[in-house]
């Protein structure tokens, strides 16, 4: 799998405080080998996201992306609240 990252991620990812830097790269590391392994907690969307898949970063930051057969789009990554309210 090729992981892809949109502008609009990179912009969020930057302004993310250490410790949540720090715990996306460890799961981004575990995403890569197994995106289904059941700490990331990888499900669909509904809603404005529809056709969007998320994963736990933290217990309250999620990671957006779209998937296709070889690559995945990280296009968003923020509070649960800030992404869903």
């Amino acid at each position: 799998m090729i992981i892809v990252f949109h502008r609009d991620f990179k912009k969020s990812y930057k302004k993310l405080p250490p410790k949540i830097i720090t715990k996306f790269d460890e799961r981004l590391r575990l995403f890569a080998k197994d995106e289904f392994n059941p700490v990331l907690n990888n499900h669909a969307l509904k809603g404005g996201y529809l056709g969007y898949r998320s994963i736990n970063i933290t217990g309250d930051v999620r990671a957006i992306f779209l998937r296709d057969a070889k690559t995945a789009l990280l296009v968003a990554i923020d509070s649960h609240s800030n992404l869903y309210g």
